[in-house]
């Protein structure tokens, strides 16, 4: 027996509705085995499927099958996760400081930067490696 991939994603709950698994079907979001698949590839039982959740890549084990959407307590056994605990710790951590991902670390505490370490955060931010106009003393 084997299934339309966007029909498991959204059965297994991996989607909130069909169509946000057929679009990241089609956005090259999902892929098996390394390669992007279209919403209608069969899936089987006992493959790898890879869902791009930045920032990290989710993996899961393809347990069984269904064709209707099941309950959460079902999904369960549908699919099991084994996306590698580093990546996991690392959602964790964009989760807890979104915008730590963005902007650079900076210790808790340190207060404002000193002009000196504005004018470095500026070369390193500017897209050719200089300072910005202003700030060239």
């Amino acid at each position: 027996m084997s299934i339309r991939i966007d029909q498991w994603l959204w059965a297994a709950r991996l989607f909130k509705t069909r169509s946000l698994a057929n679009q990241a079907c089609r956005g090259g979001r999902v892929q098996i085995a390394g390669a992007a698949v279209k919403p209608s590839r069969q899936l089987a039982g006992g493959e790898t499927v890879q869902v791009k959740a930045p920032p990290i890549v989710r993996l899961y084990l393809v347990k069984s099958l269904a064709a209707k959407r099941v309950s959460a307590a079902l999904a369960r056994e549908l699919v099991e996760e084994i996306t590698p605990a580093a990546d996991l710790e690392k959602l964790a951590l964009a989760r807890r400081d979104p915008l730590g991902l963005i902007f650079a670390a900076r210790d808790k505490g340190s207060g404002r930067p000193t002009k000196k370490e504005r004018r470095e955060l500026e070369k390193l931010q500017a897209p050719d490696g200089k300072a910005p106009r202003g700030s060239d003393r």
